[in-house]
């Protein structure tokens, strides 16, 4: 039987911790959806649509693309894997802070619907202080993230924050 799980987050911008993630996780299940988290009240520096295609992008000749889909949902993740009837969610622990806030969604989930198992799985030790967050923050402040991203999103940061972000937060002292 195919085994389906829901990889979600907000993948503003998919970092190479989140693909490390995927392809460990692909070795546990047969199939994989990336599904992006709308909040309409959240403001995301790249539209859904750019997200969409950053990760397609991203995925691009990786040999295990015909083994992911990506999406979006909004609402209940519990009703999204539902729909998709997949088996699990898989999530990505960092430190004890994501433990934490994991550990009260994974409960709270469990509470809505008791069929549906959470996987946590850690972060690869080469990617543990990578986040999405801290990366638009060195892109921000003119540093590099070669290495730490898919080269499309290094070049959509770049563009969208690049050397003018970089000018525009610098302070001048008198």
């Amino acid at each position: 039987m195919d085994k389906l799980a829901v990889y979600p987050g907000s993948f503003d911008p998919i970092t190479n911790g989140h693909l490390d993630l995927l392809e460990r996780a692909l070795k546990i299940f047969d199939r994989i959806v990336i599904a992006i988290a709308v909040h309409p009240g959240k403001k995301a520096l790249f539209s859904l649509e750019e997200r969409l295609q950053l990760i397609k992008d991203s995925l691009s000749g990786h040999p295990l693309e015909h083994r992911i889909r990506v999406d979006f949902f909004q609402g209940l993740l519990v009703d999204y894997v539902k729909d998709v009837r997949a088996d699990a969610i898989v999530r990505g622990l960092r430190a004890v802070s994501d433990f934490e806030y994991e550990f009260q969604m994974a409960l709270m989930n469990r509470k809505l619907s008791t069929e549906i198992e959470t996987l946590f799985l850690m972060t690869g030790m080469r990617w543990i202080y990578i986040s999405s967050r801290l990366i638009k923050e060195v892109v921000m402040s003119g540093g590099c993230v070669n290495g730490l991203v898919p080269e499309p999103v290094e070049k959509a940061l770049i563009e969208r924050l690049g050397r003018t972000a970089a000018k525009e937060s610098q302070v001048v002292v008198s």
